[in-house]
């Protein structure tokens, strides 16, 4: 069981405040936060009747020069350091800002280019960490992006504006029974440095909905949910071991009133749904708290209804709130005495958040944990052979079905410890191959090869996968499964002999050698001795297995030819065009009537 961790961080007064005369009204001392109501006539000193409030940090941020000034760096230090360490335990962690519109909640989440927010330290913070981890355990890494925003109640995806927008701008929340709410076609972006994630981050807030309004010249207008699914593997005492955590992190738009920020129209209707969304938060906030105060009767928490689903906010963030997960909130305010209604509701939702208990757990690949189950079960029964090999002769029965039970369950074991390490290992061996090579391209994954390769084309429309089968120097067998060894390239199909034919690589020249009694077709020709292959060729194998043929070097150059004659052409039709302009020119001049 652990609390959600609390922070309030108090920014300077911004230019609107100084116009205004606004005076300071809140003061932090170590973790505590107080806030001091403003005196009805303007030039008295501020009335004694302050609020205190504790949280687990209290920020100052009012003025740089300030030997208490809290930086972007040191509130990174205290809680997205924790972010981190969560992440790498294995747990799920949630951070978001809270705040009125423009008190500084996208600074600290986001920041800027000079000055680095939560989001982008947490970012570069992660990578580092894998590298070094990378260096020194025999530990294997996967992380996954995806960027969402919520929009006057519909979703978003910031990654993948083009594809939203053809339905409206709006993708369907669901929720999993196991694995809880999820949006539903969702892109997700497999990333490997930190120079993806900044390019993904850039691209997600470029996307984002902002506007200016009366209280803030550049206002979220929407919620955004940046969203890390980090996954480790590694083996521990020969027995595979894999994690996977979910780093949530928000960046709320602004609680705000029409009349200051003096919004009509489209800007009206979205402030007020983001008010209703964040409205609905509070309540669940409370809800939790309530939850979460001791001294309550089992009967009377029963009965408590947390109200997730009002919004879609609170129903994304369902396990971020009162769930499986390690919860950071951060309360943005102003210290201006104009903001003293905004401000203190503010401080009073962020101490009922102080109340919420959520229960973090380990996530264990399921996989994993059944391997690891199995293999208790053999050390138990190899203890329990040992005992029953020392009993009489009447007892060696169950001596012998003991030991089938632990021969089976020791074969479970190596089975999928194997499909686990393949899982991970085959991947990362194929994509470190200096010829084969994995790029992004638009909303399309390309796989390029630099050795001549051959494509399988299935005819059955149920297979979904594409097989790219890369032809090294010298000899390549293909065959069916039909003789004992292995070949090179196994296919299947009508006709398909056990040794079909041989692919002979010689210098970048590739030829198809048929075997005895094997039936090749090339671009829909039976050849029967030898064919050199061309960029392109279709391949026909027995009456099934349908392969093409893909040739980089040759295509380069056939591209190179095919760009040289456009261009021919093109030089061509100018000149013709030019002669006819001419020509025209001429009778023009003769005939001018």
């Amino acid at each position: 069981m652990a609390s959600v961790r609390v922070a309030v961080r108090v920014r300077p007064l911004n230019k609107r405040e100084k116009q205004l005369s606004s005076r300071v009204i809140i003061r932090v001392n170590g973790s505590t936060t107080s806030i001091h109501k403003p005196s009805p006539v303007r030039g008295e000193e501020l009335k004694n009747r302050g609020k205190t409030f504790s949280f687990d940090f209290s920020y100052d941020s009012t003025d740089r020069g300030s030997p208490v000034f809290a930086s972007q760096e040191r509130i990174f230090h205290d809680l997205g350091s924790d972010v981190l360490k969560a992440a790498f335990d294995g747990f799920n962690a949630c951070m978001f800002a809270y705040g009125q519109t423009g008190s500084g909640k996208s600074y600290t989440m986001m920041g800027h280019t000079e000055d680095k927010g939560l989001i982008p330290r947490i970012c570069e913070g992660l990578f580092c960490e894998i590298s070094q981890r990378s260096k020194s355990d025999a530990v294997s890494f996967r992380t996954e992006v995806s960027y969402l925003e919520i929009y006057n109640e519909r979703v978003q995806d910031l990654l993948n504006k083009r594809t939203t927008a053809t339905d409206g701008g709006c993708l369907r929340v669901r929720e999993h029974p196991r694995d809880g709410p999820y949006v539903e076609n969702l892109s997700k972006h497999l990333i490997y440095n930190h120079r993806d994630m900044e390019d993904l981050i850039i691209l997600g807030n470029a996307n984002r909905t902002t506007a200016s309004t009366g209280m803030n010249d550049l206002s979220s207008r929407s919620h955004a949910i940046l969203t890390i699914s980090f996954t480790q593997a590694w083996f521990d005492a020969e027995l595979p071991r894999e994690t996977l955590s979910k780093i949530h992190l928000v960046d709320l738009a602004g609680s705000e009133r029409a009349d200051a920020t003096r919004t009509t129209g489209t800007r009206l209707k979205e402030g007020a749904n983001i008010n209703k969304s964040l409205v609905t938060l509070g309540s669940v906030i409370s809800a939790l708290a309530d939850l979460g105060v001791g001294g309550q009767s089992t009967n009377k928490k029963k009965q408590i209804f947390i109200p997730y689903r009002d919004s879609v906010l609170t129903w994304l963030l369902k396990d971020s709130l009162g769930g499986n997960s390690m919860t950071t909130m951060i309360a943005t305010v102003s210290p201006a005495d104009v903001n003293y209604g905004e401000t203190l509701s503010t401080l009073r939702y962020a101490s009922r958040a102080k109340n919420i208990v959520n229960s973090p757990t380990v996530n264990e690949d399921g996989n994993v944990k059944v391997v690891r189950e199995l293999q208790a079960e053999v050390t138990r029964l190899r203890r329990l052979l040992e005992e029953t090999s020392q009993v009489s002769r009447g007892e060696l029965p169950s001596s012998v079905k003991v030991e089938e039970e632990l021969h089976h369950n020791e074969e479970k074991v190596l089975a999928l410890t194997k499909k686990w390490t393949s899982k991970w290992g085959e991947t990362q061996s194929i994509l470190q191959e200096e010829t084969v090579a994995l790029r992004k391209e638009g909303s399309g994954v390309v796989l390029d090869c630099q050795l001549p390769h051959l494509i399988g084309i299935e005819k059955d429309l149920l297979s979904t996968g594409i097989v790219l089968y890369y032809l090294k120097e010298g000899r390549t067998l293909i065959g069916s499964e039909k003789v004992s060894y292995s070949q090179d390239i196994v296919h299947h199909g009508p006709g398909l002999l056990g040794e079909h034919c041989v692919l002979e690589n010689h210098a970048g020249t590739v030829t198809l050698i048929p075997q005895d009694g094997a039936l090749c077709s090339v671009n829909g020709s039976v050849v029967t001795g030898p064919c050199q292959l061309n960029q392109g060729a279709t391949i026909q194998l027995g009456r099934g297995a349908i392969l093409r043929f893909n040739h980089p070097t040759e295509a380069a150059q056939l591209r190179v030819k095919r760009q040289s004659r456009l261009s021919s052409a093109f030089s061509l039709s100018l000149t013709d065009m030019s002669k006819s302009a001419e020509n025209l020119s001429e009778v023009m001049l003769q005939n001018p009537g």
